[in-house]
């Protein structure tokens, strides 16, 4: 189980892939959303993207097995913490890939860091929360400091992250519902809590400019949490970037349509080896 000491904790990752050499091409490092583990991305994702090259995936300060260093944090924060663990495995530049919360992390390791970041993935997140979507994000720290129980919390997530289809694929929904509350430890509500702070306080828009790598926009075409316009918005604030709508997905795009996503991102990297 390796980790790596930041100054108030410990960072649990893993490596996954081809190895993580110079012949292996450039490495792809996943950030996780709110509420999940990274192993979220390892049933799905990285048996697909870990053809190519090495695939680096770890858990957000607080979740999974990282340790909690105890206070509020934002995008910025997780952001160095994603640079110190890029340093920790002497890698110069990667393929950065963030998925809401992940991908307001993505954009500010882009915007501090941009000679570290070969190209860029942004998976159904935003710049700037609008009113509707700050509304919903105080609802959650509402839900989490009453202390509800976490398969409510999971459930009041999922009403809002998953496409109508997929609630009628029993054999989808009951997966996921094991995968957040069997298969993952639950997450901390104070934890939890600290996360959806750091997306309400999140504001790139007007820094965007500084981002320099090929930028991937991809949004599923019924999200709700991070709707069409706030993808559009994102990608039109970025210089090199293209926007991807997928139809028949909500939020959670990499999930409820995980092969036409991991061929796009795919291809998407393999165009800029």
């Amino acid at each position: 189980m390796p980790t790596l000491r930041l100054r108030d904790f410990e960072l649990y990752y893993e490596l996954h892939g081809k190895p993580l050499d110079r012949e292996s091409g450039i490495p792809l490092i996943l950030i996780m959303g709110i509420g999940a583990s990274c192993h979220g991305w390892l049933v799905l994702q990285v048996p697909s993207l870990g053809h190519d090259r090495p695939n680096i995936i770890f858990d957000n300060r607080g979740a999974g097995r990282s340790e909690d260093p105890g206070a509020e944090f934002s995008t910025r924060d997780m952001a160095e913490d994603t640079r110190a663990l890029l340093d920790h495995l002497g890698i110069e530049r990667a393929n950065v890939l963030g998925a809401f919360l992940g991908g307001m992390v993505a954009q500010e390791l882009a915007i501090a860091y941009p000679e570290r970041v070969h190209t860029l993935t942004l998976v159904g997140t935003f710049a700037r929360a609008d009113a509707r979507r700050r509304m919903l994000l105080e609802h959650w720290c509402d839900l989490a400091r009453q202390n509800i129980s976490y398969e409510q919390a999971v459930r009041s997530r999922l009403l809002w992250t998953l496409h109508d289809l997929t609630f009628e694929q029993r054999d989808i929904l009951d997966a996921m519902l094991e995968f957040y509350l069997e298969s993952e430890a639950p997450m901390e509500s104070k934890v939890y809590e600290r996360q959806v702070i750091a997306c309400l306080k999140h504001d790139s828009l007007d820094r965007l400019d500084a981002i320099r790598a090929p930028t991937l926009v991809i949004c599923g075409e019924a999200d709700l949490l991070t709707p069409l316009p706030l993808a559009r918005q994102l990608a039109n604030r970025v210089a090199n970037a293209r926007l991807v709508p997928i139809q028949g997905a909500g939020h959670m795009v990499p999930v409820e349509m995980a092969r036409r996503f991991n061929r796009l991102v795919s291809r998407f990297l393999l165009e800029y080896d």
